[in-house]
């Protein structure tokens, strides 16, 4: 079992490296994706970032991602996976558009891409409406800052904008109007399309694909049905295809942030199934409608139990926190930071692996 990083396109440099391999980390989880950086995917290829990869809609190069995948080595640290598409490589994938099985040949020759650089897994969050809905505040120990979620109807019924899925506009010239609601079924038919394309090739590559579940785990958000928001749904997504390739990018703080089902049975199956891509290690208090994000130490969650199933079932993959409360210094990140990856560590040297 082995303690990760993960780290924003921005967030990729020399400084954060050295730390990640100062506090114990071995594996890098990768965002390649600008989240935050407001670009106008319009303009194609623009500036490079620190390591090399240029920001635009153009497809991740198989150079680029090489230089990645060196520069990280450089600090002692292996990449474990990319975590997410950008939606300007598969918006029509999530929207059945009229682009889908360009963008299919698209994705298919991105994994070739992935694997021929030797990075092993690719995490995706099939939604349309992604990451949406949190709040900020003094949540975690201590006052710490935090996020939390209270589902109301607002946050059900606001539409999303023409030309955005995953709170990221794919098309600048959409224009008024909003995306159209989506039901369940239809986007389980959609996920079935990606991944009946794409997990020969994944196979083939030795890339794992690795969903993530829905966060927050609500029904619906912004009229767009939501796909695992309960810890039986994941079976459903490997009921799909049977491919070793299909495999769960297990949030647990979004396991736990679902109604019913029972967390350590779950993690149990899977792991022992030899399913699991990666976990993020992530704690919460509290369920849907109502939860925040909590010290990895200080959630609902049992988490030394979670690293003794997952030592039990031979799971020998990738652990790394996931957006950890900050806390109050000149560097709230990196101390929060610090504190998960000291704590995981201690429960994975504890149970000996």
């Amino acid at each position: 079992m082995h303690v990760g990083l993960g780290l924003y396109r921005a967030s990729l440099t020399d400084d954060n490296l050295r730390f990640a391999r100062q506090a114990g980390a071995t594996h890098i989880v990768a965002h390649l994706v600008d989240y935050f950086g407001g670009r106008d995917p319009s303009l194609g290829r623009g500036g490079t970032d620190g390591w090399g990869v240029t920001a635009g809609t153009a497809l991740w190069s198989e150079e680029e991602l090489q230089d990645l995948v060196a520069m990280v080595r450089r600090h002692g640290l292996e990449v474990a996976a990319i975590e997410n598409f950008d939606p300007a490589h598969w918006h029509d994938v999530l929207l059945d558009g009229p682009e889908r099985a360009r963008q299919l040949d698209d994705l298919k020759l991105l994994i070739r891409r992935v694997g021929r650089a030797g990075i092993p897994c690719i995490g995706y969050n099939f939604s349309i409406a992604g990451v949406w809905g949190w709040h900020r505040g003094p949540f975690a120990r201590g006052g710490a800052m935090s996020v939390g979620f209270r589902l109301q109807p607002a946050l059900i019924e606001t539409p999303i904008p023409s030309g955005m899925v995953w709170n990221m506009r794919y098309d600048p010239a959409a224009g008024e109007g909003a995306q159209p609601p989506v039901g369940e079924a239809e986007l389980w038919d959609r996920l079935t399309v990606f991944l009946e394309a794409v997990l020969p090739v994944a196979e083939e590559e030795g890339v794992a694909l690795a969903l993530h579940p829905d966060d927050p785990p609500a029904d619906t958000l912004r009229r767009a049905a939501r796909l695992v928001n309960h810890p039986d749904k994941y079976d459903r997504l490997l009921a799909i295809n049977p491919s070793p390739a299909n495999r769960l990018e297990l949030c647990l703080g979004s396991v736990q942030e679902m109604p019913g089902g029972d967390i350590y049975d779950m993690v149990e199956r899977h792991a022992r199934a030899g399913r699991i891509g990666y976990i993020h290690f992530r704690n919460v208090r509290g369920k849907v409608p109502e939860y925040h994000e909590a010290f990895v130490d200080d959630g609902d969650i049992d988490m030394p139990r979670i690293v003794r199933i997952l030592s039990d079932c031979g799971y020998d993959g990738v652990l790394v926190p996931d957006h950890t409360p900050e806390m109050t210094c000149h560097a709230p990140w990196h101390a929060g930071m610090a504190f998960a990856l000291g704590y995981m560590r201690g429960l994975v040297q504890a149970v000996g692996t």
